[in-house]
């Protein structure tokens, strides 16, 4: 389990100071793309001596694959309220580790002087794409690098 703390910004909440339902999914967001980059792994990955991902011919030159993961699915289910100015930990997991997608699993908690107060239960689905020419996404097998890595949180 990977966890990181934020503290609640004005922009975060509604008119009457409480974060709004919407303002989860950056928030967890967030945490996925800090929990990656702890394990070395990059949000938009452009592959330059990677054998994981079959690079294409572009012309006379061979260029490698970036490759990017997109959001397919996300639901939250809220517990509690949390205001502007609360600290909030939020922990991630890997719920599942497909060929192609990963499945996070986030809970998020309010850290108040005298107790933790979970805040909200949050999914989110990612598919592995490789940015084709001209912008076009094609879902690819999860390189193997990245594999690895995400197990040891499954």
């Amino acid at each position: 389990m990977f966890s990181t703390r934020r503290r609640v910004e004005f922009r975060d909440t509604d008119a009457a100071g409480i974060v709004h339902f919407s303002a989860f999914f950056p928030m967890v967001e967030a945490a996925e793309h800090e929990f990656l980059r702890s394990l070395g792994i990059a949000v938009l990955v452009n592959p330059v001596a990677s054998k994981d991902v079959v690079s294409k011919t572009v012309g006379d030159e061979a260029e490698p694959p970036a490759v990017t993961w997109p959001r397919v699915a996300a639901s939250c289910d809220y517990r509690s309220a949390a205001r502007f100015e609360d600290i909030l930990e939020i922990e991630v997991t890997v719920l599942r580790l497909g060929k192609t997608s990963v499945q996070y699993g986030f809970r998020i908690f309010r850290l108040d002087a005298d107790k933790t107060t979970e805040i909200a239960q949050a999914q989110m689905t990612a598919v592995c794409c490789m940015i084709e020419p001209g912008g076009h996404l094609t879902k690819t097998p999860i390189p193997e690098s990245v594999r690895e890595r995400l197990e040891k949180h499954n």
